[in-house]
């Protein structure tokens, strides 16, 4: 069975760090283009940051570019969001997926995911 398990969301004030995990099981990881999306109350889901699987290509929401670093560890089968320097609209549900498709960061492109892990960004 193809699965994606998040953790490592929670609590934290503006201006802080979380680092997020995601892990993989059931698919051949290496391979697969991976990302992390998020959706906040009301809003689309909007892709975070991607890292394709052959290339090593990574891409970034323009809101967390230099915020936010997306890693792999194809040992573990687990991918990273390390998010820096949070703030107030970073709120929101966490989600990591998977896919073997054509690398993209559009949540209609990926095909496995988790239940996602929430982030809430105050004081």
């Amino acid at each position: 069975q193809w699965q994606t398990v998040e953790s490592g969301g929670g609590l934290v004030q503006p201006g802080g760090s979380l680092r997020l995990s995601c892990a993989a099981s059931g698919f051949t990881f290496d391979y697969a283009n991976v990302g992390w999306f998020r959706q906040a109350p009301g809003k689309e889901r909007e892709g975070v940051a991607c890292l394709s699987g052959r290339l090593g290509t990574t891409t970034f929401a323009g809101s967390v570019r230099g915020r936010f670093a997306i890693s792999r560890d194809n040992a573990k089968t687990t991918v990273y969001l390390q998010m820096n320097n949070l703030k107030p609209e970073d709120t929101a549900v966490y989600y990591c997926a998977a896919d073997f498709r054509d690398f993209s960061c559009q949540p209609r492109d990926f095909a496995i995911w988790g239940q996602g892990t929430p982030v809430t960004v105050s004081s």
